[in-house]
């Protein structure tokens, strides 16, 4: 298992450095292709609203092999970034359009692939230090990607960074196919796909609570992104390369997170990491709001610690308490629950922020407290019906049993 635990990492390594180098470039090429920042914008929403359709594309996982299918989309997925040669001018302009939203299918398939395919690769003990070791890989990537591929885009132009960007998921998919699984079953899927996977999402209190502060803390950090911006510029009368500084700090903080959040998942369950991430989140928030900079960035360091608690305790949930024929709706069902809102809290972020940099800020305090509450008093309950130990929560009355695919007994 160590030597799929390594692999795993590598194959997060090499997919962080690929996505963020192109998601970066896209938007680049095309805003110095047509001079217009609104289609360069519109490239990154070509990326990410194919996360919407996840429960539909999450089903196409449960109907096939899920190895082949996720080493299939990774080669399709190569092939299409090298279309990007044929770029020339704004004429090829909707290429770069096109790509984007073949590269936002596949990353969906491919994320959900990867969720589906970690319990028959590892055993329940190592899912939550490999998911948060493959966390702390793809935000180390996250900073370093997107300068190296603004300075490749700068030396050889957007020919290279296609290239680039193509090698790796082909890399990705020769990972996959020598990595070494217990089983590979076959699952044709009953049931209509989103409905399934939204009924056994949320209808297991220990996978639907990390789940919903996930997409909580998630969209809180969408939210957010303006009034970040607004506290930089306006409050703390800051150039504007000092939100690098914030990434920096948050993306540092992140990769702290994940290479601890294994550890807490094992002691303390799912839904107590979930718990104390959202509410590190919410301090992080609170800190952004004091007017000195190095309370600013202690915030941001906090922030990037709770988001990979949140967002690797809910995959975890997911891949400890799905069975393995549905793991793929499942997984696909809650990255679109968690990221989705992100379509709606980015622009209401954007308006708010008109309002000054604080109150957005403090919207997202109070709302990440009271999911924090409704949490821990829901688990509260549960505890005093089941008389089970301080971390735990029951699955409305389901007893421990073996999931398919993995053999390891659900909690």
């Amino acid at each position: 298992m160590r030597r799929n635990a390594g692999l795993l990492v590598v194959i997060s390594l090499l997919s962080g450095l690929g996505s963020s180098t192109m998601s970066l470039v896209a938007g680049i090429w095309i805003l110095d292709l047509t001079g217009s920042t609104s289609l360069a914008a519109l490239a990154g929403l070509c990326a990410y609203a194919p996360v919407l359709a996840g429960p539909w594309l999450g089903g196409l996982l449960d109907r096939a092999p899920r190895r082949p299918l996720v080493i299939a989309v990774n080669l399709v997925l190569a092939a299409t970034l090298l279309a990007l040669l044929a770029v020339r001018g704004p004429g090829q302009t909707w290429l770069i359009f096109a790509v984007s939203c073949v590269y936002g299918v596949s990353y969906v398939l491919i994320d959900a692939g990867e969720t589906a395919l970690l319990p028959a690769a590892l055993t329940t003990a190592e899912l939550g230090d490999v998911n948060g070791w493959r966390s702390s890989a793809q935000e180390g990537m996250r900073l370093v990607a997107p300068l190296a591929g603004a300075g490749l885009y700068t030396w050889r132009g957007g020919h290279a960074v296609a290239v680039l960007s193509a090698v790796t998921p082909a890399l990705v998919a020769i990972l996959y196919a020598v990595l070494r699984l217990n089983r590979t079953p076959t699952h044709q899927s009953t049931g209509r796909g989103p409905r399934t996977g939204s009924t056994i999402l949320f209808g297991q209190r220990a996978v639907g609570l990390p789940v919903v502060l996930a997409a909580v803390s998630i969209a809180m950090s969408g939210f957010t992104t303006a009034a970040i911006y607004a506290t930089v510029v306006t409050e703390l009368r800051l150039p504007t390369t000092f939100l690098g500084v914030l990434a920096s700090a948050q993306g540092a903080g992140s990769i702290l997170g994940g290479l601890i959040v294994g550890r807490l998942i094992a002691g303390r369950g799912s839904v107590a990491v979930g718990v104390a991430g959202t509410a590190l989140f919410a301090l992080g928030c609170l800190a952004r709001c004091l007017p000195w900079w190095p309370a600013t960035v202690t915030g941001a360091v906090i922030a990037g610690v709770g988001l990979p608690w949140t967002l690797v305790a809910a995959v975890t949930a997911v891949q400890t308490h799905t069975p393995s024929a549905l793991l793929g709706r499942v997984s696909a069902t809650a990255n679109t629950a968690m990221f989705g809102p992100l379509v709606v809290a980015i622009p209401l972020g954007s308006a708010a922020v008109h309002l000054g940099a604080r109150p957005p800020l403090i919207a997202a305090v109070a709302i990440c407290l009271t999911a924090v509450l409704a949490a821990t008093s829901i688990v509260r309950r549960c505890r005093a019906t089941s008389g089970g130990p301080p971390g735990t929560i029951p699955q409305r009355g389901d007893r421990p049993r073996r999931t398919a695919g993995h053999g390891a007994a659900t909690r």
